[in-house]
């Protein structure tokens, strides 16, 4: 019995050591467990500190809150693309000034990070700006064929060519450009081989469609590779960049060969001369009316210098297909009958020096309109063009020429997508982040309101201003700062030297004329030698208002003579305060303001 105890404790005493000693092991190996994971989680932590990536920063330069003007920075570390290049054209206020391109001070500044200048496009509003950009900062530019060659016209008329380095890529094709790299994908437009382009960064795809439109029959075949962007979109999209300009409009843009049936209606049965105006970069439209003429037997002749250029561009690259024999010299119309003549001008917008405003006008050297003319004006007026397109059409109406334009019948469809074909490359792409571009800020807006309906989160839009900075990597983004942005303005040769000091002037001149005031003086009493002579401009004509000039020049002598009674003689003083005086007396007598100018010579 006393045994049977002992062998109980015993077997009692070598469990508790047994569970002692397992505790202890189990204590020894949750430290392990603990001080593996803990170093696990520091060296990840180190690693992610050491790994973390950049941000990509998007910096519109022009092209945001406008139409035109178009060129977009993607900066990754110690490397910039840009894309496109545009330039816009003057609005009312701008007198005298030829184009407006973008301020492209940062890059001058950070010129040692750009890559390549890439272009979606050529339509001007994206490569116009290239030769004035290129005569600042020297890079490898990168386009499709049709794109390139219409460059390489703009570069060899300023001289650049031989110094630029112009690459031609084929849609689908890849560009390295180190930690960056773009996709040119195909797309539709107005203009023969548009791209869109995925930008591919270390922190994900960066999709930029350029200028767009899903046309699903498409004059050349090339329909837009809607495969490739629904493969990117599986793959992971982060940002999109896209085409606002009728973000406004419901539904989908009518397709490009809509407009061949209408044209054909216009010319069947038609024994009178057709004159088309169209946007000299609408290959497209320029093709539809060849067939045309092709089907009716008409020859064609081009007018309008721009027109002339790219459809030699265009038929050098086989982007129109006509025979050999269809176009003529316009200098050879009069050898042929009305019924067997098409011309194709530009003008469509009402342009001031272009082709069709000066047939309206009776101002052009090979044409001229009668009654035996029909003219078929194949574009809308572009928002703020409206006027000048309604003054060439009253003009060609009082010929007692025929007018078709867009109100009376379908002969043009827009470039650019509606709704529907926004909302469709947004379901293919699934972007985390959307960026609205290239429009006013009303088409904006409107676009963001269709980023919303489709599911992308609001505070993954950015509407963006020019300058602005967004940043973006796989986790957030973000408005952050701004850089130098605006409008400089090429006047003639002159680039940037023209600036709003100088534009007010100009203003002020136009609105209310200008008056001389010539006279020599004594530098030692200050008394007046000779004159005041008073020339005026553009403020009354001089013989009609002589008295108004005697009682001007009274006043000034008067002027004058208080000065000398003060002994001021410094000329800064006595020019500064002879014009505010005269400025004040010509308001009281007549209402007006003109600029007033002293001219004083010492003697």
């Amino acid at each position: 019995m006393e045994e049977k105890q002992k062998d109980t404790f015993a077997s009692a005493n070598r469990k508790e050591r047994e569970n002692t000693k397992k505790k202890e092991s189990n204590k020894k190996n949750n430290y392990k467990k603990d001080y593996k994971r803990n170093t696990v989680k520091r060296d990840k932590s180190i690693l992610d500190f050491n790994f973390k990536k950049s941000n990509l920063k998007i910096i519109a330069l022009g092209g945001l809150d406008e139409i035109g003007k178009n060129i977009t920075i993607f900066e990754y570390e110690d490397e910039i693309i840009l894309v496109d290049c545009g330039l816009e054209f003057p609005e009312d206020d701008m007198l005298g000034v030829d184009l407006v391109i973008p301020d492209v001070t940062y890059l001058i500044k950070n010129k040692e990070k750009i890559k390549g200048l890439v272009i979606t496009h050529g339509h001007e509003d994206h490569i116009g700006s290239i030769p004035y950009i290129l005569a600042q900062i020297n890079m490898p530019i990168y386009a499709t064929r049709l794109t390139a060659k219409l460059i390489e016209h703009k570069l060899e008329e300023h001289h650049l060519l031989k110094n630029t380095e112009l690459n031609i890529v084929e849609q689908g094709e890849t560009v390295n450009f180190g930690k960056m790299k773009v996709e040119f994908i195909r797309s539709s437009h107005s203009i023969p081989d548009s791209v869109m382009l995925a930008i591919h960064t270390p922190i994900g795809v960066v999709i930029h469609t350029g200028d767009f439109k899903v046309d699903y029959t498409p004059i050349d075949g090339q329909m837009m590779d809607l495969g490739r962007l629904a493969e990117l979109g599986r793959q992971g999209v982060l940002a999109l960049l896209s085409d606002s300009t009728n973000a406004e409009r419901k539904g989908f843009t009518m397709s490009e060969k809509s407009v061949g049936p209408v044209l054909e209606g216009l010319f069947e049965g038609c024994k009178k001369r057709i004159v088309v105006a169209t946007f000299a970069s609408n290959v497209h439209r320029v093709q539809q009316i060849v067939n045309c003429a092709v089907k009716f037997n008409r020859k064609i002749a081009v007018s309008g210098r721009s027109m002339m250029n790219m459809i030699d561009a265009a038929r050098e690259l086989n982007y129109i297909d006509a025979p050999d024999n269809i176009f003529i010299d316009i200098d050879l119309i009069k050898n042929y009958k009305d019924e067997e003549l098409v011309i194709i001008t530009t003008g469509s917008q009402g342009e001031t020096m272009s082709a069709l405003t000066k047939m309206a006008s009776g101002e052009h050297r090979k044409v001229t309109l009668t009654g035996n003319d029909l003219v078929i004006i194949s574009a809308n007026p572009i928002p703020g063009n409206e006027k000048a397109v309604s003054k060439v059409i009253d003009k060609l109406l009082k010929l007692g020429t025929e007018v078709v334009y867009s109100a009376l019948a379908d002969v043009h469809v827009s470039g650019h997508a509606c709704q529907e074909e926004q909302k469709l490359i947004m379901a293919l792409t699934k972007p985390k982040y959307f960026i609205p571009v290239h429009g006013e800020y009303r088409q904006l807006t409107a676009h963001r309101d269709t980023a919303i309906e489709m599911g992308i989160q609001k505070e993954n839009i950015f509407i963006a201003t020019n300058g602005r900075e967004i940043e973006l990597n796989e986790n957030e983004g973000r408005l952050a700062g701004t850089v130098p942005s605006g409008r400089v303005m090429v006047d003639g040769l002159g680039v940037g030297d023209v600036g709003s000091i100088v534009l007010r002037d100009r203003q002020h001149l136009s609105q209310d004329g200008l008056i001389v005031i010539v006279m020599t003086m004594d530098n030692r009493t200050g008394e007046i030698v000779s004159g005041p002579d008073v020339i005026s401009r553009g403020f009354v004509y001089v013989r009609e208002s002589e008295n108004l000039m005697e009682q001007v020049k009274t006043f000034i002598r008067e002027e004058i003579k208080e000065l000398e009674n003060k002994h001021i003689t410094d000329w800064t003083i006595i020019k500064s305060t002879l014009k505010d005086e005269v400025r004040d007396f010509i308001f009281d007598k007549t209402k007006r303001n003109p600029m007033i100018l002293p001219i004083i010579m010492e003697i």
